[in-house]
């Protein structure tokens, strides 16, 4: 395993990492959790990856129980959380001081942890001035409850304005980013965000590195009947394909075919390899629904040599 910095700031996450979304509490059995998460510890793997709207909090209680009986020492791996999604009622959604703090408080509960290594906003929060949501996080860091906080699809300028408020103020600045990111998802990660990473030393833990299945190429002829496009509760998933079949996505993830096939490896690999290849990342999550397709991905690491800078044009001209 690979080990990156998280941004400028001195911890050290592994390349790859472990999401439990649209997972954890939902698709998958407890077994088949513990299963994944002991797989990817195994192969170096620290962080993993959760947050409070993720099956309505059961994917952090699975995470949670999981952890609590590997006993796994608190040093050795990383976990997260996010806020924004906790309830229907009005001060359960968003980041308010309110609810960030109970959110925080509920999520060291679920997961039974002492704290989070990174808790993010999980979306921008239109009704809350930013400087509340700083001043909250920065509370949470004060108290040892959380070491790094950050954003998930936040735009520049509100991370702009972030890290002014804390300036100014003499708070905790965010220290990463969790944006979408994959061959068919480019332009925030490579331009939007290009300053500040320079700016600021953000680092970005990016989700959905094969586009929520698009890059595996599983849907190249339709849908299978197995996919979990099918699965109660995943209409959105199904549209999504629906789209990818009309904007002509899915004739860019076939002219990657030949691609991976020349270099000896699968479509998902390449796709999470060429994630990895983009020194702006510091990790990528991954998500499985089963062991075997998590060891699968975890060989992008191998791949990564292997993208010449040949490869990668033709790459960019399949996609273009």
């Amino acid at each position: 395993m690979e080990y990156r910095r998280l941004g400028k700031s001195g911890l050290q996450v592994s390349a790859l990492s472990f999401g439990s979304w649209v997972t954890f509490g939902n698709q998958v059995d407890d077994t088949i959790a513990r299963e994944c998460m002991v797989a990817a510890y195994d192969a170096g793997v620290n962080f993993f990856d959760n947050a409070e709207g993720y099956a309505g909090g059961k994917s952090e209680t699975v995470m949670g129980a999981i952890l609590k009986k590997l006993g796994w020492r608190r040093s050795t791996f990383l976990v997260s959380s996010k806020v924004f999604w906790g309830g229907d009622k009005p001060n359960e959604v968003g980041l308010s001081r309110k609810h960030v703090i109970e959110a925080c408080h509920a999520a060291l509960k679920r997961l039974q942890v002492d704290y989070l290594d990174l808790y993010f906003c999980h979306r921008p929060d239109p009704d809350t001035p930013i400087e509340e949501t700083v001043r909250a996080m920065h509370t949470l860091v004060e108290q040892g409850k959380v070491l790094y906080w950050g954003t998930s699809e936040w735009s520049a300028g509100q991370i702009r304005e972030a890290h002014a408020v804390a300036r100014e103020w003499r708070l905790t600045p965010p220290t990463m980013e969790q944006p979408q990111y994959n061959l068919l998802c480019r332009d925030r990660v490579e331009r939007e965000y290009a300053s500040l990473y320079t700016d600021f030393g953000l680092g970005t833990t990016i989700w959905s590195p094969l586009a929520s299945g698009l890059l595996t190429g599983k849907y190249n002829n339709g849908i299978p009947s197995d996919s979990r496009v099918n699965t109660p509760g995943m209409g959105w998933l199904k549209e999504m394909f629906q789209q990818a079949q009309s904007d002509g996505r899915l004739d860019k993830v076939r002219a990657l075919v030949p691609i991976a096939a020349d270099l000896g490896v699968s479509l998902p690999a390449l796709g999470v390899a060429w994630c990895l290849k983009n020194p702006r990342v510091s990790t990528v999550i991954l998500g499985a629904s089963r062991v075997s397709q998590l060891k699968e991905n975890l060989r992008a690491l191998e791949v990564v040599p292997k993208l010449t800078d040949e490869i990668m044009a033709r790459i960019d001209a399949a996609v273009a």
